[in-house]
């Protein structure tokens, strides 16, 4: 099966590799394989239509996961002004924050913590593969539930470390209803940010992350090793008004064309 989306103002390249997410794959010059919970579809853009191919398509998933409803033209017009981000712009002014599924979000930017892409990638596709279920082309994201009784032997699998204590512990506090993850889409982002750091391995800049890229909480504003060198050499006096105006958006404006050299 086949469908197009219409989609202004985006880069599915950006968007897909600018950290805020892992499971894709580029399967030749003009396809990426992308997973996101029990879905995949392999996708192309051509100018601004994505071109969708999958066995179960579900075209409402796909719109929401991209977040084609925001008008992202308009975030991105409040960053005149400021120099550097509209250099950022320019340059990767197409980057869309992704709308993912908070389970999948917390693991995956627990399994993040210092540590590379591409292995974060192969954690994350070891977990998939090997507690997941097989949906096209690959395997779904456990959920919580499904890895309520697995031990951190059981983890090892994995390979992951370190962090795999800290799967183990955001497993059983979800299970067990002492961390909510449906609570945080009402709740303001310190808030959040407080209850989600009970749970081991999950830090300032995790927890930034989650809310983010999982709740869409676009006052987040995660600082990792690129982000602390661009704001000392670009914004050693605070933050800039127009940075203020959408600061989730800025920030992976920002990172994105620091690691790349852009700014």
């Amino acid at each position: 099966m086949k469908f197009k989306l219409k989609i202004n103002n985006f880069s599915l390249k950006d968007t897909l590799m600018c950290g805020q997410c892992f499971r894709f794959k580029i399967i030749d010059s003009d396809y990426f394989l992308v997973f996101a919970g029990s879905n995949s579809s392999k996708i192309k853009q051509e100018k601004d239509i994505l071109i969708f191919e999958c066995s179960t398509c579900q075209i409402d998933f796909w719109e929401n996961y991209f977040d084609i409803s925001t008008n992202y033209k308009k975030l991105l017009n409040n960053f005149q002004g400021d120099k550097i981000l509209e250099k950022a712009r320019a340059t990767c002014g197409g980057i869309r924050i992704l709308r993912q599924d908070p389970w999948e979000t917390l693991i995956s930017f627990i399994i993040s913590a210092n540590n590379n892409i591409p292995r974060i990638q192969s954690i994350i596709d070891r977990l998939c593969s090997n507690f997941g279920e097989k949906i096209k082309n690959g395997f779904s994201f456990p959920t919580a539930q499904h890895l309520k009784n697995y031990t951190q032997d059981d983890l090892s699998i994995l390979k992951a470390g370190f962090r795999t204590k800290y799967i183990v512990d955001a497993i059983k506090k979800v299970n067990s209803g002492e961390i909510d993850l449906k609570k945080f889409y009402t709740i303001n982002t310190q808030i959040s940010k407080q209850e989600l750091m009970k749970i081991c391995g999950v830090g300032n800049k995790v927890s930034e992350c989650i809310l983010l890229f999982g709740y869409h909480k676009m006052d987040a504003f995660p600082i990792d090793v690129w982000m602390k060198k661009t704001l000392q050499e670009h914004y050693p006096n605070g933050l800039s008004e127009q940075i203020l105006t959408c600061p989730g958006l800025a920030q992976q404006l920002l990172f994105h064309s620091k690691r790349n050299n852009l700014i």
